[in-house]
């Protein structure tokens, strides 16, 4: 099983909010996506989304975004997002998904997907303490979201293939210095972290490839030229 990943994708057939005003590499960007997932992505391949997939506020009004990935090819498994407002319960998304018959989507929330000698975790994550306007608020998010990545990976104990964890936000700072999603990581054996939310000069800044033990990838779709990114092979 080949394994993709491609976040931020920021579908808006549910809700009109063109992309083009942040920048015009965001011009046509659906049907670049669905162009090139077409082109590269098979049936039997796995394609990770750690969020910010629809501008759809609530899970009612999401099904054209979520139609638009169901007709493309592979398995795809979708985590959360930061813009993603429709995100709810694990339940309530279940039977959404099965009231549109969304059969090759699984929901990662607070659990883990397993795949022969392949495991996948994660969160949303959180802005960095490091960040100027870090507040007490953020704080709290911050920590819940560290207990969430951990609930997650927890299920994996005594797990003895590849770990590939999905974050939204960056689990390293503009400058580099790890957040406290890295210590989680390392502390349950993570092999591979993907993560989006960076657009434009952002991306600049963007931690990726080998480090202690861990590869990231940088995955925002914008970055990737709306191309799902190889990961590899299980």
């Amino acid at each position: 099983m080949r394994v993709f990943a491609i976040s931020d994708l920021h579908l808006a057939l549910a809700k009109n909010k063109p992309m083009d005003i942040f920048d015009a590499v965001w011009e046509n960007y659906m049907e670049h996506i669905q162009e090139n997932w077409i082109k590269i992505i098979r049936p039997d391949d796995l394609v990770l989304i750690p969020g910010d997939l629809s501008w759809a506020t609530y899970i009612e009004d999401s099904g054209p975004d979520f139609i638009y990935i169901e007709s493309l090819p592979g398995k795809k498994i979708i985590s959360k997002g930061n813009h993603d407002y429709w995100w709810t319960t694990h339940s309530k998304l279940n039977k959404f998904k099965e009231s549109l018959s969304l059969n090759s989507i699984t929901f990662l929330h607070n659990n883990a997907f397993f795949n022969k000698d392949l495991a996948i975790v994660g969160t949303r994550g959180w802005k960095t303490p490091e960040e100027d306007g870090f507040t007490a608020d953020d704080e709290k998010i911050y920590n819940r979201e560290l207990e969430r990545l951990k609930i997650s990976l927890e299920f994996t104990d005594g797990f003895n293939g590849t770990k590939i964890a999905m974050l939204h936000y960056p689990p390293f700072s503009a400058n580099g210095k790890p957040t406290g999603f890295v210590d989680v990581m390392k502390g349950f054996g993570v092999n591979i972290c993907v993560y989006g939310h960076l657009h434009g000069k952002s991306c600049n800044f963007a931690t990726e490839g080998l480090i202690d033990g861990i590869r990231y990838h940088l995955v925002s779709a914008d970055y990737l030229k709306f191309e799902p990114l190889y990961i590899g092979q299980w």
